[in-house]
């Protein structure tokens, strides 16, 4: 079995580093090719797209893994069956399952190495690409916004604004509800707008609202100027969410969206996001399983039907997991399945397909 194992793996190494190049090599024009307008419109120079290039190789080597490890097994194996090769191996006692567990292997250690990969040395590349992109292109993140909703850490003060102006650090149209120990709202602030001091929110033309214990408003006070400490929580909580998540590593991502609760914001999309960074590094798994069931089904052009099988099973995986990552970030299912539902569906569909499969 060890040179029939070594044989197959010699087959498959070749065509696997040769197709990793090539669609390294399309990410890159890809990426380079949708910001071609704003390239020429900025007058950005050669070695600036280089650079732009050389840090987005990082990112085009995680996204080319799956579909490479996919394209050069379904080409193995359809090249050794339209050869007769496939056939032989089978005459001789020798089944599928066994026959392909060093591809399997090849995936498994693929998962790992994508993770580790992709969290070490993947983010920071892409992050540093994304600087000097919007460097060059003169961009600037917005971080204005509208209709906010943040409260504190203990969740004893919740904030509501229609309007948050980054430059002035400004709060516009602003409602402010005071809970007590025993999470009851007693006192509501409606505030025309307020300004950050540095240290605290100062507000302006406010009325303020109190409650008995029976729930009934008993005192109702209007102030000009209010400048109380107590009201600190600062304008970054308050800014447009432009953080990516694909941008940080995991203790980021972790401490990111744990900020995001605490402040009451929206954090289903970035939870989201991050379970995906778990689920995507084990997309090598469902290809090999996948790609091991396919291959053999190929009796001629089996380069181009490689590579038009191998595009179209990333493509379907990929719609399906931007379905459910849209679901998920919309509150429609939880988070944890938005990024594991297409994992679990597309590995039992690679193991109904494996044991299916012609031996």
């Amino acid at each position: 079995m060890k040179s029939v194992y070594f044989w197959l793996l010699k087959s498959f190494v070749l065509i696997f580093f040769i197709s990793l190049f090539f669609f390294i090599f399309i990410f890159q024009l890809l990426d380079i090719f949708s910001n071609i307008y704003h390239y020429v419109n900025f007058e950005v120079s050669a070695v600036t797209i280089g650079q732009i290039a050389l840090y987005y190789t990082p990112k085009c080597i995680i996204y080319s893994l799956p579909i490479s490890l996919l394209f050069s097994i379904i080409f193995t194996l359809g090249n050794l069956y339209m050869n007769n090769e496939l056939i032989a191996v089978f005459g001789s006692g020798i089944s599928l399952y066994k026959f392909v567990i060093p591809l399997v292997i090849a995936g498994v250690f693929l998962s790992p190495f994508m993770f580790f990969f992709e969290d070490q040395i993947v983010i920071p590349t892409l992050r540093e690409k994304n600087i000097i992109q919007r460097q060059a292109l003169n961009q600037s993140e917005p971080y204005s916004d509208n209709n906010i909703g943040v409260k504190t850490a203990d969740g004893k003060i919740i904030y509501q604004a229609n309007h948050f102006k980054d430059s002035e650090k400004q709060l516009i149209g602003m409602t402010i509800l005071i809970k007590d120990d025993d999470g009851d709202i007693n006192t509501r602030y409606e505030v025309q707008n307020a300004f950050w001091n540095d240290r605290n929110w100062v507000l302006n033309q406010i009325v303020i609202y109190k409650w008995n214990d029976n729930k009934n408003i008993y005192d109702i006070e209007t102030t000009e100027v209010l400048d109380d400490p107590k009201f600190a929580e600062p304008p970054d909580v308050f800014k447009k969410l432009t953080r990516n998540i694909e941008e940080m590593n995991l203790k980021e991502a972790e401490s990111w969206i744990s900020d995001l609760r605490k402040a009451g914001r929206s954090y289903e999309a970035s939870l989201s996001e991050y379970y995906k960074k778990y689920s995507f590094s084990l997309t090598p798994i469902i290809v090999a399983l996948i790609s091991c069931s396919v291959g053999g089904l190929l009796k001629k052009n089996v380069l181009l039907m490689s590579l038009f099988l191998s595009i179209s099973i990333v493509v379907i995986y990929f719609v399906f997991q931007l379905l459910l990552s849209t679901f998920a970030s919309n509150g429609m299912i939880p988070p944890f399945w938005g990024a594991w539902s297409p994992f679990l569906l597309f590995c039992g569909v690679g193991i109904i397909l494996v044991k299916s499969a012609r031996t």
